[in-house]
């Protein structure tokens, strides 16, 4: 039977799931939502059915998260499955993302918004380059809080000194990236060990269960205490007798708050005006927070468009062409320097070029290799990029939002990479 929390006020925590093809991520989360009984009984009817199709003599629980007709047949994950569960301490909303490296970028996009990565390593193989890769990805997302989940613990009799063994080597690789909280726990999610209730087979670990880890780990600093930023994605003008001259400007506040006769600013422009209304779906608002989607009514007739940006009088962003960005590129061809692009910022969309790859990370020793300057499938690097017109931009470790961009093949029009901006 499934528990649900109706606590309107309780935080929202979001987590995904990384590591390794097979190292047991889908299984995982099955074991939270059926143990924090979260699956409704026909649901949980269905893992059995299909356990049991499948000729398996237990409970599949990576049935939980295969939504796709071709994960179910191959036993894989190909995209991002979201769960969504709630104890009595939280809700949460969970991204089970793909381990296969050809899946990368579903991957990136299902950590975006997390909070927290559950880092998984199947304890019997240890750690591979894939678990690399997805830790220095989490890092450069800037992911607040890693937790090392040393899984399969079962396949090694729970024994104490393969899980050291595997947080020592993690730790020494882990020492090269920027600072970031890292936890480490052990886990048999196959098994139920320790994810949401404790285990005699490891008497040995006093620390915390995965579930009481994620009910506890500090959340960041939310987006409404952020300098404002409202891209436009929409000019609303209506020509109607009863709403003489409306001009609003729709779309969704990025960070920060917006109130009633707020002094705002209009970028690129530079023009200052104050907000004279705020409309909602639900109606007049005194106030419009980070993720509220609203009409803001300003008291000049201006010329704003959409992928202008309205933002905060005293919290002004950055307006340039020349951007320094982490790239993780996706694409099959290789990137090369001096091809144009479109990139995609927000509610924007200009052309660009690549000026220069400062350097490309080591996957295996995250060492900065300067002496390539093509970037293949995967790789990870430090460029430049100049756009056709300026961009009001902040960094991605301060604004995720207004920080991140997405580059696109003009002629294919295929999402080729996803760029996180710098200081």
């Amino acid at each position: 039977m499934s528990i649900i929390y109706k606590n309107n006020n309780i935080e929202l925590l979001r987590f995904a799931t990384m590591g390794n093809v097979d190292n047991g991520k889908s299984t995982l989360i099955g074991r939270l939502l059926v143990d924090t009984k979260s699956l409704f009984d026909d649901h949980y009817e269905d893992i059995t059915k299909g356990s049991e199709k499948r000729g398996d003599d237990f409970l599949n629980l990576a049935l939980v998260t295969d939504g796709l007709k071709e994960e179910r047949e191959q036993g894989i994950t190909i995209d991002v499955a979201y769960r969504y569960f709630s104890t009595p301490k939280r809700k949460f909303i969970i991204a089970d993302t793909p381990g296969h490296v050809q899946f990368t970028r579903n991957m990136v996009t299902g950590a975006s918004t997390a909070h927290v990565a559950l880092i998984l390593i199947d304890a019997s193989k240890g750690i591979t380059e894939q678990t690399k890769r997805h830790t220095l990805l989490a890092s450069t997302l800037r992911i607040p809080n890693l937790l090392v989940c040393i899984n399969k613990m079962d396949l090694v009799q729970y024994d104490e000194e393969v899980y050291t063994a595997i947080c020592n080597e993690f730790k020494k690789f882990a020492s090269g990236l920027e600072s970031v909280a890292i936890d480490y726990i052990p886990i048999s999610a196959l098994q139920g060990d320790n994810v949401v209730h404790t285990t005699e087979g490891m008497a040995w670990y006093e620390g915390a269960t995965l579930l009481d880890y994620l009910e506890k780990v500090p959340l960041k600093m939310p987006d409404k205490l952020m300098g404002g930023r409202f891209p436009v994605q929409h000019v609303i003008h209506l020509n109607d007798a009863s709403k003489a001259d409306y001009r609003g400007y729709a779309g969704r506040v990025a960070s920060g708050v917006f109130r009633k006769g707020d002094e705002v600013q209009i970028l690129p422009s530079g023009l200052f005006s104050r907000i004279s209304k705020i409309d909602s779906f639900d109606g007049e608002l005194k106030k419009a927070e980070a993720d509220k989607s609203v009409t803001i009514l300003l008291e000049d007739n201006l010329d704003v468009n959409r992928g202008d940006m309205i933002v905060s009088k005293n919290h002004s962003a950055n307006l340039t062409q020349d951007l320094d960005v982490m790239i993780c590129w996706f694409n099959e061809k290789s990137m090369h320097i001096g091809t144009n692009y479109l990139l995609k910022h927000t509610t924007n969309e200009v052309g660009c070029v690549i000026k220069e790859v400062v350097y490309k990370l080591d996957i295996n020793t995250l060492d900065k290799r300067t002496e390539n300057s093509e970037l293949e499938m995967n790789d990870i690097a430090q460029v430049k990029i100049r756009s056709q017109k300026p961009l009001c931009i902040d960094s991605y470790q301060s604004n995720r939002i207004t920080g991140s961009l997405i580059l696109i093949d003009a002629y294919t029009f295929e999402t080729v990479a996803a760029g996180m901006l710098l200081e």
